[in-house]
């Protein structure tokens, strides 16, 4: 009993916002993780952890059994679950995974400019403790336990000042790790397509609703878009 009333105090704290310098910086960094190829590559699996983790909620939400989600070593990830091939559910299912990423980083945004870095930190933490209980392949415990390591580390013994910056960057990271997967989601299309696979989002969305592809690419950049503007107007308020 002792340490859940630790763990709630830590997740109630509130927290004063940091030094704009200090979000700057923290967002700096996000940024080149994000744009540096290197980084970005290894980087990637966190966001393709919460894609997947999005068609796993949208699947169970709208009715479906879900059967598991496999990670891959090339940052492509997949969720398998059971019900009807077509429909609203599966539509819901498939259109929740690019989206995803944007919408964690802006709800870690709006409880890191609320005052409470702790408790975004928790909610991801949560997020990948679900997710690990759902994958079926080894290569897809590696990313799981490492991110959820390093998450608890931070939020267990770290000093709680440091929060707020880790989250600023956790949440600049997946607001602009989601718009640059997205952007890249139609060069993934075009190299699916000369393969003869076309197996991406976009593509399964437009086998299953009839409407082409491009506009769904186009609708996922713009909510990542959206998330991102959003976010900043949340980390970054005038001072």
């Amino acid at each position: 009993m002792e340490q859940l009333g630790e763990l709630w105090s830590r997740l109630a704290a509130e927290q004063p916002a940091p030094p704009l310098a200090t979000v700057v910086l923290a967002l700096a960094a996000a940024l080149v993780v994000v744009l540096i190829p290197s980084l970005w590559r290894i980087a990637r699996h966190a966001v393709t952890i919460v894609h997947e983790a999005g068609h796993g909620v949208a699947a169970t939400l709208s009715g479906r059994r879900l059967a598991g989600i496999r990670l891959h070593s090339d940052t492509s990830g997949v969720t398998v679950s059971v019900g009807r091939p077509t429909g609203p559910g599966m539509v819901f299912t498939l259109l929740a995974g690019y989206p995803a990423p944007a919408l964690a980083g802006l709800g870690c945004a709006a409880l890191v400019g609320g005052g409470r870095p702790a408790a975004a930190l928790w909610a991801l933490l949560g997020l990948l403790v679900l997710v690990l209980l759902q994958i079926r392949n080894w290569f897809g415990l590696l990313p799981v336990v490492l991110a959820g390591a390093a998450l608890f580390a931070v939020t267990w013994w770290a000093p709680p000042e440091w929060h707020a910056p880790i989250g600023v960057a956790v949440a600049g990271f997946l607001l602009l790790g989601a718009l640059r997967a997205s952007l890249e989601l139609q060069g993934a299309r075009r190299r699916e397509g000369r393969t003869g696979r076309a197996g991406t989002d976009a593509d399964q969305l437009a086998r299953a609703t009839r409407i082409p592809g491009i506009v769904w690419v186009a609708g996922f950049i713009l909510v990542a878009a959206g998330c991102v503007a959003g976010g900043g107007v949340l980390l970054l308020p005038l001072r």
